[in-house]
């Protein structure tokens, strides 16, 4: 009898996360799915999930999530799929130290920690797969996220060195790098940028406009744009499924269109782009 595969993801509670529990339990994968808050844990278990709370910014959550998990599957742990993020979003000038802080407690070094955890599990194993959900803004920039754009740039970065130093040990490192995709990313991000505070940056006006549009996830041209949380899941599939994955997987035409220009254009030319599209997203 071939034993059923056991993966572990975070941010489970809505967007790419809850539907990527949903598709590989349908697939036959025993999913354990990670939400920080206690009502999500509630909601996904009623939806037939093993769900479990875990905080990526709290090392005891961590230790105690996997320690669970361990006890459920005999201490084997077959992938991990780190998920769990959120935009900060804001002008870099006006961050705070302490924003920025929380920005990578959750997207860089939540993300590393619960990596390092699942290290040896998989090297007792001999094998194992661990994917990120990295972004297109981990390859390019766009304005009023860079407290983001910096966290995703830094998990590319860890994952690519990760990939070097595991090479030949049976785990394999991809990284899933999505374009716009359908979530409450952005009206999430609403509530970590506190627009009445911000009356006297030259920015202000700015965020103005992006309160009534850029964080409005049912504005009409943004919705154009955006695609399905199940095209990321697709190709989660083949990371986890493939015998030979591939390190990146773009999802959406614009990720891949952005990371070639990233590639073949001056640093100037790709600059006006992105400044154009900032525009454009932010009025």
């Amino acid at each position: 009898m071939t034993q059923t595969k056991s993966i572990l993801i975070t941010g489970c509670s809505s967007g790419i996360g809850l539907y990527a529990a949903q598709i590989l339990q349908k697939r036959g994968w025993r999913v354990f799915a990670g939400a920080r808050k206690v009502d999500d844990v509630t909601r996904l278990n009623s939806l037939g999930l093993e769900s479990i709370q875990l905080d990526v910014d709290d090392a005891a959550s961590i230790e105690r999530a996997l320690g669970w998990i361990l006890a459920k599957t005999g201490n084997t742990l077959d992938a991990l799929f780190n998920n769990a993020g959120f935009v900060q979003a804001g002008a870099i000038e006006d961050l705070s130290r302490a924003q920025i802080r929380a920005q990578f407690e959750t997207n860089v070094f939540g993300a590393i920690e619960l990596t390092n955890h699942v290290i040896p599990i998989m090297r007792r194993q001999g094998y194992g797969r661990i994917i990120q959900n990295t972004s297109i803004l981990g390859i390019i920039t766009l304005g009023y996220r860079g407290a983001y754009n910096a966290s995703k740039f830094a998990l590319e970065g860890f994952s690519q060195t990760l990939r070097q130093e595991l090479h030949g040990s049976g785990i394999h490192v991809s990284m899933i790098v999505p374009g716009a995709i359908e979530s409450a990313l952005r009206a999430n991000a609403l509530a970590h940028l506190d627009i009445a505070h911000t009356q006297h940056s030259p920015h202000h006006p700015t965020y103005q406009h992006m309160q009534q549009h850029f964080f409005d996830a049912s504005g009409g041209h943004k919705k154009a744009f955006a695609k399905s949380p199940r095209i990321v899941v697709a190709q989660l599939i083949k990371a986890l499924e493939s015998p030979r994955p591939r390190a990146h997987y773009y999802v959406t035409f614009p990720a891949h269109l952005l990371a070639m220009l990233r590639r073949l254009l001056p640093d100037s030319w790709l600059e006006a782009i992105l400044r154009y599209v900032t525009h454009k997203e932010t009025r």
